[in-house]
């Protein structure tokens, strides 16, 4: 496939709406060490380090699609308990997602505990209700859900079968749906497909359509014919499977399939990365894409998931690093994830060569920026480019910014010749990457002072400098944002 097209659609992701309705829970992970066998049963004994708490289920697939850049609603239902208000928290932290997490006294906040240790899952505790939800949570779910349905032009189920998504509630989810026009994708749990009858997408798991159609779905043919076993049933019109190391299959009503090689470069942990398909797939279709190309991002996002440790997230700039070696251009690609770009500045010292980090937003690139990259490579000899990703800046300077989105800005910057590696930060500041990246030059505007430089401290106490870069007077971001907004109301 193109990169225009896969690039096209990625840039779109950021002005894509989806709301998700469905299973959310908690995904706890305890990490540890085992260094002896229980004397009271042949089972290993965990030395607890650390825990760590993150939104799964439906809400990690509405996690995921945030962090690609796009809005989205979740609506789930929790119980009234100390994990569901965990969960609300964290929810909260990101400011694309819009929660709406019904209590329910009648059942506990669905939780995953898994327990790692030395690297290696060796066991997994659930706490959850698998029963339909009472009558009136059914009718507030239902009723939230329609309203929420006018603000987006896509819809996910996501089943994880804890009971949010009975048979009633989804059947009034895709008519309600179904009636407005709306695309409606489901990941499936349920033995029988007929549940989800009306809907545009499903996207099974391997095991989960060889359990529904009843035959073994090893090969890209036994994938193929049980796909259209339910097609032929007009349960949807397009089944994507995803298959593990076999890739992703794409089986359309009345169309050829297409079979897609796995994208995962090594696997650490699977845990979530369909959600990150799902996510993927919602957004490429919000975005205009055609289901192939959809399919396509969502087989290179969950590549790229099952390479993190946890119930990870997928950005969109992170999958354009991936798609861009597909692209045939002769230039060096220059989007690197941070694991990647931590190689290349190993390397770099290997060589003895010195290395620059600058970081900004880079919003509507202008003059003051080229002159502060350029000042920053003359300062070393390779030049790393932190950019504050799209939540970053919402954070920072609002809603209504960055004008451009991440994968745009990210694609801009890595075109100056001054630059030669550009990395995507989460966070607010971008403290974390210079500890792991130990740049020898830490370069910012001449408008900040040295007290004022986040990670100044860090970089010259190894040893390394800070440059106070001269500024271009008379440029900015934010003036030329105020100018054509004065222009457009003019």
């Amino acid at each position: 496939m193109k990169f225009e097209a896969l690039f096209r659609i990625l840039n779109g992701f950021r002005a894509a709406r989806v709301l998700v309705l469905g299973d959310v829970m908690l995904d706890r992970f305890v990490y540890g060490s085992v260094e002896r066998i229980s004397p009271e049963a042949p089972i290993p004994v965990v030395n607890v380090d650390r825990f760590l708490d993150m939104p799964g289920g439906a809400a990690n697939v509405a996690r995921n699609i945030a962090a690609m850049g796009a809005q989205v609603m979740l609506l789930g239902v929790v119980g009234e308990d100390v994990c569901a208000e965990d969960l609300r928290t964290q929810l909260a932290s990101s400011p694309t997602i819009e929660s709406h997490l019904i209590a329910d006294s009648s059942r506990p906040t669905t939780v995953k505990t898994r327990y790692v240790a030395d690297g290696q899952q060796v066991m997994r505790a659930d706490r959850e209700s698998r029963v339909p939800l009472p009558a009136g949570i059914e009718r507030i779910l239902l009723g939230e859900f329609a309203v929420a349905l006018r603000h987006a032009a896509v819809v996910v189920l996501s089943d994880y079968a804890k009971g949010v998504l009975s048979d009633s509630v989804t059947r009034a989810a895709i008519d309600i749906a179904h009636s407005a026009g709306k695309t409606i994708i489901v990941d499936p749990k349920a033995r029988d497909f007929g549940k989800y009858r009306g809907a545009t997408m499903l996207t099974p798991n391997r095991l989960e359509l060889q359990q529904a159609c009843g035959q073994e779905c090893a090969t890209d043919a036994e994938v193929v014919e049980g796909a259209r076993r339910i097609l032929g049933r007009k349960v949807c019109d397009v089944m994507i499977v995803t298959r593990g190391k076999d890739g992703m299959s794409v089986v359309q009503a009345g169309g050829a399939a297409m079979h897609l090689p796995t994208a995962a470069r090594q696997v650490f942990d699977v845990s979530g990365a369909g959600d990150t398909a799902v996510a993927a797939i919602s957004l490429g279709v919000a975005a205009g894409a055609e289901v192939g190309e959809a399919a396509a991002l969502a087989n290179i996002a969950a590549g790229i998931a099952v390479g993190k440790r946890g119930t990870a997230t997928v950005t969109s700039v992170e999958i354009l690093s991936a798609l861009t070696p597909l692209d045939g251009r002769t230039d060096p690609q220059k989007i690197f994830a941070l694991d990647t770009v931590l190689q290349l500045v190993r390397s770099w010292r290997e060589q003895g060569l010195k290395i620059a980090f600058a970081n900004g937003c880079f919003d509507l690139l202008h003059p003051g920026h080229i002159s502060l990259l350029e000042q920053a490579r003359r300062s070393a000899d390779r030049l790393v480019v932190g950019l504050n990703a799209d939540l970053s800046i919402r954070r920072l300077k609002g809603p209504h910014r960055p004008v451009q989105s991440e994968v745009a800005r990210a694609t801009v910057v890595a075109a100056i010749k001054s630059v030669d590696a550009v990395v995507i930060f989460a966070e607010d500041t971008p403290i974390n990457l210079i500890e792991i990246l130990e740049p020898d030059v830490l370069v910012k505007g001449a408008d900040y002072t040295l007290d004022k430089v986040v990670g100044a401290d860090f970089v010259i106490g190894r040893g390394g400098r800070v440059v106070l870069a001269d500024l271009v007077t008379g440029h900015s971001t934010s003036g030329t944002v105020k100018r054509v907004a004065g222009f457009s109301g003019s």
